[in-house]
């Protein structure tokens, strides 16, 4: 058994440990609802979008646009990790990792070209360290997305997607669910897919399809309309992942610290239990020994 000194440095040290998590916890769960205010100031925006978007679909105006056309054959595709800059999240950044390289390989085997876009220092480093170079990184703002970031990003992948050097780009990010969840999961980002909303339930839809079924009137015209709305869709929708990305790092991270701070008091309790019994065997000896001597001076 470990000595009474050894015993309460242990105790001591991980207390110190449990002081640094708890605070993390502590400070992970204040940005959650922040992240969470962001996000949800940024969804009717995005959601306006949709429903516009879905509405010149149905109207058949004819309108094409280069980021609305599937390429005939893929040979080059663009895949986005979005991870985090900071560590200490659990398997935050490892399930996105793991898709991503997946990914890779799987697009190498078929033959295809790959370009690789990191969003997080965690998904940098490590593609680094497997000798992959990605043609893109943002770094240092994946706790609290700017718009920037995403604006830079989609300028980016529209542009070679226009100009025909790619023909796919997939994202991988985290999908919030709640605090306690968060599920890794990739999309196909372009080209862009216009959802039919009647798709959905009908009584949720309802309010929706009266509005879609109102007249546009284009001005200047449909073309110049849709040639604006796509490029602002597309960058709405790239800095709604970051911002969802963000919800799910500060969620796994209270997860994680959460379960650390516990851990740390656990080991502290069984420690302390230790101590105690060695700190009574000690006890012990001595009366023993005290007990032994005044016994052999009385025998003299």
């Amino acid at each position: 058994m470990a000595n009474l000194k050894e015993i309460k440095g242990r105790i001591s040290a991980i207390q110190s440990t449990r002081q640094v998590t708890r605070t993390m916890e502590m400070v992970s769960t204040a940005k959650i609802r922040g992240a969470q205010n962001k996000a949800n100031a940024a969804e009717p925006y995005v959601h306006a979008l949709k429903h516009i978007l879905s509405d010149l679909r149905r109207a058949g105006t004819g309108v094409a646009h280069p980021l609305l056309e599937e390429h005939a054959e893929c040979k080059r595709i663009m895949l986005v990790a979005i991870t985090s800059d900071r560590g200490q999240a659990g398997g935050f950044n490892a399930g996105i990792i793991h898709l991503v390289e997946q990914a890779y390989s799987q697009a190498i085997a078929r033959g295809l070209e790959v370009e690789l876009v990191c969003y997080g220092r965690k998904a940098q480093n490590y593609f680094q360290y497997r000798g992959i170079t990605p043609v893109m990184s943002l770094v240092g703002n994946t706790g609290a997305p700017t718009f920037a970031d995403a604006q830079s990003l989609a300028t980016r992948i529209m542009r070679e997607y226009a100009e025909g050097t790619l023909d796919r780009v997939e994202i991988f990010y985290n999908h919030f669910i709640n605090v306690a969840r968060q599920v890794p999961k990739s999309i196909t980002f372009l080209p862009v897919v216009i959802e039919d909303e009647d798709n959905g339930d009908a009584d949720t839809e309802k309010p929706s399809a009266q509005r879609r079924n109102l007249e546009y009137i284009f001005e200047p015209s449909a073309e110049d309309v849709l040639k604006s709305l796509i490029p602002t869709y597309v960058e709405a929708m790239t800095f709604g992942y970051f911002l969802e990305s963000a919800e799910a790092e500060h969620g796994a991270r209270r997860t994680a610290m959460k379960a650390a701070t516990d851990n740390a008091s656990e080991m502290i309790s069984t420690l302390t239990r230790s101590y105690n019994r060695a700190r009574q065997s000690a006890i012990t000896t001595e009366i023993s020994e005290i007990v032994g001597g005044a016994a052999a001076l009385e025998d003299q």
